[in-house]
């Protein structure tokens, strides 16, 4: 199975870098693991032009970044891990620009023709947060579901990890949530 994971955070080496890191190392032995470090790309936002609705069967953006490239390789993933920390209730500004960008990858929303470019892709979720899940982290949740509905693709879980401070002190709840997801995704 090949496994892609979007670290969203501007930081490589915070807590949602290494949680995401212990799930990469349980999934790795049997699997195929491609991460994109949100950070190394450049990720305009989408521009809402509607050029891209022009194309069929590719995401015909205009925007010369590297989105369309990143595209590829989700496509390409048997499943897409979206990696961020929690953001103002969301995801953060990084993660969020290529989540805008889905836009060209789904054509015809609305209508009984209605397609995407990641029909049946398998997705999940993984948030770290400084605070509890409850009144904190219920709106990404809702945002992950709705862009997964837009855009035909099946979620196979949500994994949030609350009262995050330092890498340092993730312990042991990090390293079972990073377990859980392992097993879900690959079992």
């Amino acid at each position: 199975m090949k496994i892609t994971t979007i670290l969203g955070s501007p930081r490589k080496k915070g807590n949602t870098a290494n949680v995401l890191g212990m799930f990469e190392e349980r999934v790795a032995q049997g699997h195929e693991v491609d991460r994109i470090n949100i950070t190394e790309y450049k990720v305009n936002g989408c521009l809402g032009c509607g050029a891209c609705q022009k194309k069929s069967d590719e995401p015909g953006c205009v925007q010369k970044d590297d989105a369309v490239s990143l595209f590829g390789r989700m496509t390409e993933a048997d499943v897409v891990i979206y990696a961020s920390p929690l953001y103002c209730w969301s995801f953060s500004a990084q993660m969020k620009a290529l989540i805008d960008r889905h836009f060209c990858l789904v054509k015809n929303y609305g209508t009984p023709d209605h397609k995407s470019l990641v029909d049946g892709k398998r997705t999940a979720l993984l948030v770290t947060c400084g605070g509890p899940v409850e009144d904190n982290a219920d709106l990404i949740q809702e945002i992950f579901n709705r862009v997964n509905l837009y855009a035909k693709c099946d979620v196979i879980g949500k994994y949030i990890l609350p009262f995050c401070t330092t890498p340092d002190a993730l312990g042991d709840e990090a390293a079972e949530m990073a377990k859980k997801m392992a097993g879900d995704i690959t079992g």
